[in-house]
């Protein structure tokens, strides 16, 4: 079994050792008192000395320490200060789920890239590697640097993904642009309307730049670095088919948030035989989890099974989830179980006022895992507008879950906002009907999670429905769950008894 929140972590302590003469100097730690963890020590090229990485328990501090390899002494060579998390996840190629950390160290760390939301935004900055001073920000605007593809330290110029450039348009589009470090000569490299993949040759002279977004199938172009000229169309996906036989393309939608100025972004299928002169039942497929946003912005027809069977599936990032802004992702801080909840009500409602068949009287939700946990606790603390809840292997208290995930975005040390959050603490609240799903051998949410809520209901005398699944894993239930989850939705908010 894992660390769990408030637990004792080991506590790593660098040490310095002269070969020649066989003796070892002494680390003060006074700039690294408290680690949640170290990272491995990286000597600079020169062997001045050496850095690493101080990641203080609780995630409010993050710094690279340098240590003189002559007398052992430490220096702050950078650091990162948050009143609520620095997400200390690397900025990776990977931009759906990746936190906020990058560090590139030029010519033997006599300069440093480094990223940072200081200024309330994921930018990059350049640093005098030798001194610790800022020599100057790189990348700035109401934008985020979603990661870093390339440091090419000759020209001087960096290749990254960044999202939110374009006013009006899906600001969670991943989007390519190259830049000098002096922040000059910024150069998208990337148009269309879309969220793209792209790949370079070796060489970097041309790249092959992969789009598509909810309603434009797949396109791939060969295009060339200098100029951003096509070259040629490679391929593109062809829905002719998939139309005539009915298929509705689903619809983007975004409404103002619980803020009244900031734009929330969700997706929106229909059934194939959709009728806008009748009311549907709406299905959430909900996530919340602050490490990454969740609405998928390729070409897809995940959600098109469920909205078959009569309903209105959708799914949306509420605030407190990622690649937004600071603020937007800080409304998760020590609240996990406002999960977004405002903003997506408010969106519902913009839907619902502008489409009669959208009837938000027969709300549903599901989720797994953060999104379990976040299904639940829509009956518990909005009974006023969700009915029905399929919860699949839930993090129910966040004090059960992962030290990493959970100490993240919590808070350490513990205090009442784990049992402000906790669906077992609340679960007297409970309204509606909920069919929760577990898995017995569950090795990524504590199991027992899932049976305290079910304790809890049971104390609070409150009517649930449970499918435990014997030796199943995280998202247990398989073709059985997913028939289950179909039936408990239609029956409950359809009216209608499935058949055998």
């Amino acid at each position: 079994m894992y660390a769990k929140p408030g637990d004792a972590v080991d506590i790593a302590q660098p040490v310095l050792f002269q070969i020649d003469a066989k003796t070892q100097i002494e680390i003060a730690n006074t700039l690294f008192p408290n680690p949640y963890s170290l990272s491995r020590p990286a000597w600079w090229k020169d062997s001045r000395g050496f850095t690493f990485d101080y990641n203080q328990r609780g995630h409010q501090t993050y710094r690279v320490i340098e240590v003189n390899a002559t007398d052992g002494k430490a220096r702050t060579l950078l650091s990162e200060d948050s009143k609520t998390f620095v997400d200390y996840r690397g900025l990776t190629p990977n931009p759906r789920d990746t936190g906020k950390i990058y560090r590139y160290d030029i010519d033997g760390g006599k300069e440093i890239i480094w990223a940072s939301e200081r200024d309330g935004w994921e930018h990059l900055y350049l640093y005098d590697g030798v001194t610790g001073k800022l020599k100057n920000q790189i990348t700035k605007g109401n934008w985020v640097v979603r990661a870093v593809e390339k440091v090419d330290e000759e020209k001087r110029q960096i290749w990254f993904q960044a999202s939110g450039m374009y006013p009006g348009k899906d600001p969670y589009f991943v989007h390519y642009y190259r830049i000098n470090f002096d922040g000059s000569d910024l150069t998208p490299l990337t148009e269309a309307d879309g969220n793209h993949a792209v790949r370079f040759s070796p060489d970097r002279k041309f790249y092959v730049d992969s789009w598509s977004r909810f309603d434009q199938p797949p396109v791939s172009q060969l295009r060339r670095t200098e100029d951003r000229a096509k070259l040629m169309d490679l391929e593109g996906g062809d829905i002719t088919a998939l139309k005539a036989a009915g298929w509705q393309t689903p619809e983007v939608f975004s409404a103002m948030g619980r803020d009244g100025k900031t734009d929330i972004w969700g997706v929106i299928f229909k059934p194939s035989n959709f009728d806008p002169a009748k009311k549907y039942a709406v299905l959430e497929n909900i996530y919340a989890g602050p490490q990454g946003s969740f609405v998928p912005k390729d070409f897809s027809d995940a959600a098109q099974p469920l909205a078959e069977l009569g309903f209105i599936v959708v799914q949306i990032d509420g605030m407190g989830t990622n690649n937004r802004s600071k603020a937007f992702h800080d409304v998760a801080w020590q609240d996990l179980k406002d999960a977004g909840f405002e903003d997506r009500i408010l969106w519902h409602k913009a839907v619902a006022a502008k489409f009669s068949w959208y009837d938000i009287s027969r709300v549903g939700v599901y989720g797994t895992s953060a999104g379990g946990q976040n299904s639940l606790g829509a009956l518990l603390f909005h009974p006023e507008f969700y009915k029905v809840a399929v919860s699949n292997s839930g993090c129910h208290d966040n004090r059960m879950d992962k030290i990493w995930w959970n100490e993240q975005w919590m808070g350490w040390p513990l205090g009442p906002q784990y049992a402000a959050s906790s669906n077992v603490d609340n679960a007297r609240l409970l309204q509606g009907k909920v069919l929760l799903v577990m898995g017995e051998m569950d090795t990524n949410v504590d199991p027992a999670s899932t049976l305290q809520v079910v304790n809890a209901l049971i104390k609070a005398n409150k009517k649930f429905d449970l499918l435990y699944v014997p030796g199943g894993g995280h998202g247990a239930g398989g073709a059985y769950g997913q028939r289950k989850l179909q039936d408990f939705f239609v029956h409950n908010l359809l009216g209608v008894e499935p058949p055998e």
